[in-house]
């Protein structure tokens, strides 16, 4: 047995102003705010120092840089990042590093720096295209400014680029969400992330909950955006996930497929596999200190970075595995479910068949993938493979 592929997350925690729908580890600072850059960037090594142990020798296939807004921060600031971590872990001939950034937060120059320092795919957090609807979700950009950034962003050199883009949101309908795919679509991305908005708890919009489309609008707009979607030559690979083909974010891909993870940065969490007594797979989930000014004084601590830390018991394990592969649309193979829960799949047996018969799972007796209507009732199909 081997252990699964690494990557490595890097959290910046700031943004210009928290979004009302936002329940990330993100602090509003305002406009214009100096940030500290380096007291920041040094605790971000002291912490990847601690955890260089865990790597056990692999090398890192993707790094994402999320938040936050990440792309508040200035290019020398990633130029001395990259630098450091290609000092102390072998990194991948053809890693993937994406950096998150907001449209209303880049210019060209800053495009052309992070390039310079290595990121080879941006992310672009763009939401909407509409006015309305961008005022309702606190955005700070407008719709000239996302497809502004897309142009800065490709002169720059970037040739792997994601938007981000909500549906289901305030006073939208069928056709104002295909409006927004139409304007994505003709800023020809290789990859769009397209996901409906929840009310997440401990957010503004939890506390205070807009008015949102009713469920039949929903579904038109779930139905119609999908073919749009495909008849762009764009294929679903993740349940909120579109690309070109072999555009698939690999790090994205790594979480889905139970690979290992790296967390560093404030509130940031990884994930990490070792071998105990017998072979036995062991999966420990761990995170730092979530306060940025907390998370810095952390860097003279004797404890580390390391705010907390499980171990994900043998009976979780299963159920842990299959949130993450089923929500790939092709699934994993069957036999990956001894490789990372230690079970064996005929002890499944009975559950499959279940689930088939209810039409939640593909009719495929070497693959654990979720139908169609598998991926729309995810947590049911979860609940009848849970073996508690």
């Amino acid at each position: 047995m081997t252990l699964p592929p690494l990557s490595l997350y890097v959290h910046v925690p700031w943004c210009v102003r928290k979004c009302p729908y936002c329940d990330f580890n993100s602090h509003g600072v305002g406009h214009g705010a100096e940030l500290p850059e380096r007291a920041y960037l040094a605790a971000l090594l002291a912490d990847l120092d601690d955890d260089l142990s865990l790597a056990q020798g692999r090398e890192l296939i993707s790094v994402f840089i999320g938040g936050g807004t990440p792309s508040l921060m200035s290019p020398w600031f990633y130029d001395r990042l990259f630098t450091a971590l290609a000092e102390r872990l072998p990194l991948a001939r053809d890693i993937e590093i994406t950096l998150e950034a907001n449209p209303g937060t880049v210019e060209q120059e800053r495009f052309t720096g992070y390039r310079a320092a290595g990121i080879n795919r941006l992310s672009l957090g763009v939401q909407s295209f509409q006015s309305t609807q961008l005022a309702a979700l606190g955005r700070i950009h407008g719709g000239e400014e996302a497809r502004l950034a897309v142009h800065s962003a490709r002169c720059a050199g970037f040739d792997n680029l994601n938007l981000d883009l909500m549906h289901g949101l305030p006073g939208q309908d069928l056709e104002l969400a295909l409006a927004d795919l139409d304007m994505a679509l003709a800023l020809s991305p290789e990859h769009l992330s397209w996901y409906q908005l929840t009310l997440e708890p401990n957010t503004e919009f939890h506390a205070h909950p807009p008015g949102l489309p009713e469920d039949d609008i929903l579904w038109d707009i779930q139905d119609a955006g999908h073919e749009r979607l495909e008849d762009a030559g764009f294929t679903r690979y993740e349940i909120s996930a579109y690309s070109r083909a072999g555009r698939q974010s690999r790090h994205n891909l790594n979480y889905w497929a139970f690979g290992d993870y790296l967390g560093i940065g404030a509130g940031a969490h990884g994930k990490i596999s070792t071998f105990g007594d017998g072979g036995r797979l062991r999966i420990e989930r761990r995170w730092k200190s979530r306060q940025p000014e907390a998370y810095l004084r952390r860097r003279n601590d004797p404890r580390g970075f390391v705010a907390g830390h499980t171990e994900v018991s043998d009976t979780d394990l299963p159920l842990e595995f299959a949130m993450n592969a089923l929500r790939l649309v092709e699934g994993v193979p069957l036999q990956q479910w001894r490789t990372h829960t230690g079970r064996a799949p005929q002890a499944l047996q009975q559950r499959l068949v279940e689930a088939r018969k209810r039409g939640l799972l593909v009719e495929d007796a070497a693959r654990l993938q979720a139908s169609p209507r598998g991926l729309l009732f995810l947590n049911e199909l979860l609940a009848m493979l849970d073996e508690d």
